[in-house]
């Protein structure tokens, strides 16, 4: 698997240098006169340290700390696989995907049911997206529902160790202690805690309560890991309409701002700290249906604009449906939501596999993403003029009215195209030939048969026994801290 997808070619920005010095601009008048609220003391210690104004818990952060603090944050961060390969690179035009995390029901395959969902299939998530060639990273899918609930972002990261080795991106309830317990698991299948640290393989996704609004649990995850130099994606993302300005801009520089907050502060706890800011900003709701909408088009590629004129990487959503099926509109939905999100330049694209709006969960969803990817990866790949893409001297040898069918030019390179594992395109007569007996498969039917036998015969690389055991220890001390509360 290449390291990243570069693109050599024209990219969607749909903003100018103009504008974004205009967007910045304006989150600059936010931060220096409205301010936000930042309910760490340590955080606000910090702020005030370095010049910013404070009034209780009220923070107004001056042009000064963002410069200061964009210069110092990395342009590039990196994460790698349980071998301690790399295999991300959130930098320029590459792009990564994955799917999300914490759908409270899942879309059984097998059955076609909405039901609650289980740890195993955060277990079945985790090994199907180490399975499928075009995914590059992991995140639980599902928030399951048989275990302790305090303590489920704990399960999710053992499950997630144990049956992927790709890099995974992790969530983490508003427990001071969680993020501890995780990463104590990752230091433990990394070999300590230096090994992680120079080569990440989990980054931790933590929201805040509103994108002024910077909770005491969030702060804290984020200075500890900043301070660890461990990649965060700190999100004080907003629902435009609510808690931001209905408008796809006035969104933008309230979550902005959030944003730059949570980077100045990160500096200012140790400078270079690896930061992944969100790369989405206006998702509104739907004012008809009250649905927090993840596939609006009117935001895409806005925030990530401005985020290619900062330089700072990003972490961005596509692959997602409000459809209560894998049918024509989650297909649809997740097709252009991938494609938007891959030419606008997202460096890690995550929600593949999310119906209903981040409700329900679909492997059957989440292997037709994998397609669509392949599909879009393909669209996307650099054209390279050579003479053996060319063909000059092979035109020449067929000559006119000559077939290159047999041609070993074209035996080289036949298989460079795309070619999918749920998209179907054989003859009608053969596509009928291996269905059900009321006619042949459609995509949803093949993808949920995929499912099956990646469940069947893919076994992830195991942990070793000793560290297993560890990361069951770490599970073990939190149960029992938590009865005893």
């Amino acid at each position: 698997m290449p390291i990243s997808h570069a693109i050599s070619g024209p990219f969607l920005g749909r903003l100018t240098d103009q504008q974004c010095q205009e967007l910045h601009s304006a989150t600059l008048r936010v931060l220096d006169r409205t301010g936000l609220l930042v309910q760490e003391p340590e955080a606000v210690d910090l702020l005030r340290a370095a010049g910013a104004r404070v009034e209780g818990d009220r923070v107004r952060i001056p042009e000064r700390l963002i410069e200061q603090a964009l210069s110092t944050a990395p342009r590039c961060v990196s994460l790698y696989n349980r071998a301690g390969a790399q295999v991300i690179r959130c930098e320029g035009w590459n792009r990564y995907y994955g799917p999300g995390s914490d759908c409270m029901w899942c879309h059984d395959h097998r059955t076609g049911e909405r039901r609650r969902a289980l740890l195993q299939d955060v277990r079945d998530a985790a090994r199907v997206t180490d399975a499928c060639d075009h995914l590059d990273f992991a995140m639980s899918l599902f928030s399951p529902s048989d275990v302790t609930p305090e303590l489920m972002d704990r399960y999710q990261m053992e499950a997630m160790l144990t049956y992927t080795t790709k890099p995974i991106v992790y969530v983490t309830l508003n427990d001071e202690r969680a993020h501890l317990d995780v990463t104590k698991m990752a230091e433990v299948v990394a070999g300590g805690a230096e090994s992680l640290e120079r080569r990440p393989l989990v980054a931790c996704y933590k929201n805040t309560l509103f994108p002024l609004v910077h909770n005491r649990e969030a702060v804290r995850t984020l200075l500890d890991l900043s301070g660890r130099a461990l990649p965060i994606m700190y999100s004080p993302v907003s629902t435009a309409g609510t808690v931001a300005p209905m408008t796809v801009l006035g969104s933008l520089v309230v979550v902005n701002a959030g944003v730059l907050a949570g980077l100045v502060m990160s500096q200012l706890k140790r400078e270079g700290a690896p930061f992944i800011a969100i790369g989405w900003a206006g998702e509104a709701l739907d004012m008809q249906t009250m649905v927090d909408v993840f596939a609006w088009p009117d935001h895409r590629a806005v925030y990530s604009s401005l985020l290619h004129w900062y330089g700072l990487p990003m972490w961005t959503l596509g692959g997602v449906t409000e459809s209560k099926l894998p049918d024509q509109q989650a297909a649809a939905e997740a097709a252009l939501t991938i494609m938007a999100d891959a030419v606008s330049g997202g460096h890690m694209i995550h929600d593949l596999g999310f119906m209903e709006s981040a409700y329900t969960g679909s492997l059957t969803q989440l292997l037709l993403c994998d397609d669509i990817v392949n599909w879009v990866e393909h669209f996307l790949a650099p054209i390279e003029i050579t003479d053996e893409a060319l063909g000059l001297d092979v035109i020449e040898e067929v000559g006119p009215g000559g077939l290159f069918l047999k041609h070993k030019h074209t035996r080289r390179h036949a298989r460079e195209r795309f070619s999918g594992r749920v998209f179907d395109r054989r003859l009608h007569q053969d596509w009928a030939a291996d269905g059900p007996a009321s006619g042949g498969a459609d995509a949803t039917q093949v993808a949920a048969a995929r499912v099956d036998e990646i469940l069947a015969s893919h076994r992830p690389e195991s942990l070793p026994v000793e560290t297993a055991a560890a990361i069951q220890a770490v599970i073990d001390d939190a149960e029992r801290r938590h009865k005893a509360r």
